[in-house]
């Protein structure tokens, strides 16, 4: 300050903040060597609260008001300072104002895709954006923790550091939330409500509170929207044989489209298709044609170390009763990729529940 502010000084008995900007948190009130006189008038608007520093000590904290700087409206800095020089003297402290409106414009978003474990689609990508709304709520903390002795505390120098903690916290609020992929859309506000506290939460040693979180859009990557958009199809369809038939009716105009490279070829094997198709979806369940039965396994044993068999279920019973079969002996059947004993196999466990275990060794 030059001269004429310390002149200044001596006769400004107003301690105030009009605030002329919108991204200010913290301002401090400039004063010639922070003198301020007894009896000042100190004026506290709505939406601020005045901090008083002492020798970096924080000493008093005003809520909105007017109020006149004396022993009785002062008693935490009265006690600090003693008054050794008399009530008329002036005393040095610093005045913080402290804006405690909501600043409503911040922004967010994921610059990397977060992880997900969807039921239905598996591993899955996203990303999302939105705004949210800042608040302080504990003026001393967040002089104590953030500002220092910052004279003019912005939103841009905390903004980074919300992003930054909201991103981390995303992946967790999205995977915990347990919402479907295809659920998270609908229930975005639910979810922005859950990070909004758990934000809240981490940032309660600022003194900076997140009353209101919003997320505008959750994206998923290319591929994971053509699954979607194939499903969506098919549902619309009903089932697999009329999605066929979309299918093929889709690809009848890109055949068409390119003569003389096999589109010729493919429209007319599509055509085909799409005619067989139609035949037989409007020639009644008649002609539906079942498939073939199943064909029973075939079972190989293994009786005083050569191989006997196949057997089918009904055969290897007698085997069993003929005491050739037991829980030991070795069986193979097409599938398997080795001899196994006939207990460590799950299709002959009814055929062994009569069969008792081999006797223990006799001492």
């Amino acid at each position: 300050m030059g001269l004429m502010d310390r002149i200044r000084g001596e006769f400004i008995d107003i301690v105030e903040w009009t605030d002329d900007g919108r991204d200010t948190i913290v301002w401090r009130f400039p004063r010639y060597g922070n003198e301020i006189k007894m009896g000042a008038r100190l004026v506290v608007r709505e939406s601020q609260v005045a901090v008083f520093v002492n020798e970096g000590r924080l000493a008093d904290v005003y809520q909105p008001g007017t109020y006149t700087l004396s022993t009785q409206n002062m008693p935490v800095l009265s006690t600090l300072k003693g008054w050794k020089h008399g009530f008329e003297s002036p005393f040095k402290a610093e005045v913080y104002f402290v804006t405690t409106r909501q600043f409503t414009d911040f922004k967010w978003g994921t610059q990397n895709p977060v992880i997900l474990r969807d039921a239905e689609f598996g591993m899955v990508r996203v990303r999302a954006f939105g705004t949210f709304a800042a608040q302080v709520v504990d003026a001393a903390a967040l002089l104590r923790e953030l500002v220092g002795t910052d004279p003019q505390f912005r939103t841009e120098e905390v903004g980074e550091h919300l992003r930054q903690l909201i991103v981390s916290k995303l992946g967790s609020a999205l995977g915990g939330s347990g919402v479907p992929l295809l659920d998270l859309a609908a229930r975005q506000d639910g979810i922005g409500q859950q990070l909004a506290k758990a934000l809240t939460l981490e940032l309660s040693a600022t003194g900076i509170a997140i009353p209101r979180f919003y997320i505008e859009n959750i994206s998923v990557p290319p591929e994971v929207e053509a699954a979607i958009d194939t499903r969506s199809r098919m549902a619309i369809t009903g089932n697999l044989d009329d999605y066929a038939k979309l299918q093929a009716a889709d690809a009848i105009p890109l055949a068409a489209a390119n003569p003389g490279t096999g589109g010729d070829a493919l429209g007319l094997g599509v055509g085909m298709a799409l005619g067989q198709r139609i035949v037989q979806s409007t020639s009644g369940a008649a002609a539906a044609v079942p498939p073939p039965l199943p064909t029973a396994p075939r079972w190989f044993i293994a009786v005083g170390g050569q191989q006997q068999g196949p057997y089918d279920e009904s055969a290897l019973a007698g085997q069993v009763a003929a005491g050739n079969l037991t829980r030991t002996t070795l069986v193979w059947c097409s599938g398997q990729a080795a001899w196994q004993p006939a207990d460590q196999v799950p299709e002959l466990t009814s055929l062994l529940a009569d069969v008792p275990p081999p006797l223990p060794p006799q001492g």
